[in-house]
């Protein structure tokens, strides 16, 4: 076994893949790069709200966040408009974070079609949405473009800025 064999298996080990071939070793190994990296920011997100929080109240605050792509378009067509639902959930609501949340959203470019929120100061603070980037926003790879992770990553900045200034 070459020295690049023994690497893909290793690879391949690692990620527990099960692909034979190097090119779907390769794309595993990806897909579990990305999941490592969306377990860091999570934990890094969750430790920045908690801090913070437990700093100010006493009482740990977790915050979950989720993105995931959708299609807006019923029909087959290559063209089908892409958004995403975005689910926030936190143990208690904080003044001014639906509106923090929803600045980051028009920051993004990101226009809510639809949303369930419950929020109160002191209570649990709940929000489901489904946003739609403007034509073209949600489309390629390019870097002006908007993905999961930048949503995800926008809302939970949102949560902290809004945590951090209550604090101040």
């Amino acid at each position: 076994m070459s020295r690049k064999e023994k690497k893909l298996q290793l690879l391949r080990s690692v990620t527990k893949s099960d692909a034979a071939n190097k090119t779907s070793i390769l794309v595993d190994a990806s897909k579990y790069i990305k999941e490592l990296k969306n377990k860091v920011e999570e934990a890094t997100a969750a430790s920045a709200v908690d801090s913070s929080s437990s700093s100010s109240s006493g009482s740990a605050m977790a915050a979950t966040v989720s993105v995931s792509s959708v299609d807006l378009d019923n029909s087959n067509s290559t063209n089908c408009r892409r958004g995403f639902r975005i689910n926030v959930s936190m143990e208690r609501s904080r003044p001014g974070l639906l509106v923090s949340v929803l600045e980051a959203f028009e920051d993004l470019g990101l226009d809510v079609l639809d949303a369930d929120v419950s929020c109160a100061d002191d209570t649990a603070f709940r929000l489901q949405a489904l946003g739609s980037g403007h034509q073209g926003q949600l489309q390629g790879g390019g870097s002006g473009s908007v993905d999961e992770q930048k949503v995800r990553q926008a809302v939970l900045q949102a949560i902290s800025k809004c945590i951090n200034d209550d604090d101040e």
